[in-house]
C-alpha cells in the first residue's frame, strides 16, 4: 500500500522487451536506500516489485496487463518518473489509500498557471467516471491528489482538475505535464467497493456484470 505522497523523482534508465511484457531498470537512489528483493515500488504509481538492485537503483518485471492499462507501455530510457516506497507499518498517512494498481489512463486536456500554483484538467474514461467526486481523492502519476473540480453526468469527454501547490510542481513529473499527455489514474478504492456492491444489490445488475444473458 502506498499514500500517494511522492518521495523521489527518479529515470528509467533502460527498457528490455521480455515476450509480452518488459524489464525496466531505474534509477532511484532514495528508494532503494532500504530496498530489498520483492520490495514494491510504485512507479509513478504502478505498483512494481523489486528484482534486483543496487546503490544506483532497482530492476523490475513489468507484464502485458499492466503496459495495456498505464503509461508504462511507451516508456523510453531517459523518462522522469513518481518513485514511492511502500508504507510501513505505523507510518502517516499523509495522502490517501493508493494500491497502485491502474485503473485507466487520462488526457491532459488544459493547463491553467497562476502566479505560484497550476490546476490540471484531465479526461476521465466513461467507466471512471462516477468513481471521481468534487473534492474526493484520486491518484494521478502516483500523486495523491484532491479533486476541485468534476464534470457532470453529460460532458463529452468526462474530465475532472486538480489543483498542484509549487511543492507538487517542483517535487513530482506533474509540473512537467502539457496538453496531450498521457497520465495514470487511480480512483478511491471506497468508492470502487461503493459500485461494486450495489452492482450486487437487487436490481443493481450483478448478473449483467458477472457475464450472464
Amino acid at each position: 500500500m502506498f499514500t500517494g505522497i511522492i518521495e523521489e523523482l527518479g529515470e528509467i534508465t533502460s527498457v528490455t522487451p521480455t515476450g509480452d511484457g518488459a524489464r525496466m531498470r531505474l534509477h532511484a537512489p532514495l528508494a532503494v536506500s532500504d530496498a530489498a528483493r520483492g520490495d514494491s515500488i510504485a512507479v509513478s504509481g504502478v505498483c512494481l516489485t523489486v528484482v534486483d538492485q543496487d546503490t544506483d537503483g532497482f530492476t523490475a518485471d513489468v507484464m502485458k496487463q499492466t503496459l495495456d492499462m498505464s503509461t508504462l507501455a511507451a516508456a523510453s530510457a531517459g523518462r522522469r518518473v513518481n518513485l514511492e516506497r511502500a508504507t510501513a507499518t505505523g507510518g502517516r498517512l499523509g495522502g490517501h489509500i493508493v494500491q497502485g494498481h491502474i485503473d485507466g489512463t487520462g488526457h491532459v486536456l488544459e493547463v491553467r498557471p497562476g502566479d505560484r500554483w497550476c490546476v490540471l484538467r484531465v479526461s476521465l474514461p466513461r467507466d471512471l467516471a462516477p468513481l471521481v467526486v468534487d473534492k474526493g481523492s484520486i491518484a494521478v502519476d502516483g500523486v495523491s491528489l484532491t479533486v476541485s473540480a468534476a464534470s457532470g453526468p453529460g460532458a463529452e469527454p468526462a474530465w475532472f482538475e486538480v489543483s498542484l501547490i509549487p511543492e507538487t510542481l517542483t517535487a513530482t513529473t506533474l509540473g512537467e505535464r502539457v496538453v496531450g499527455d498521457r497520465v495514470n489514474l487511480e480512483t478511491d478504492i471506497l468508492a470502487r467497493h461503493v459500485q461494486r456492491l450495489l452492482a450486487f444489490a437487487p436490481g443493481g445488475g450483478a448478473d449483467t456484470e458477472a457475464g450472464a444473458p
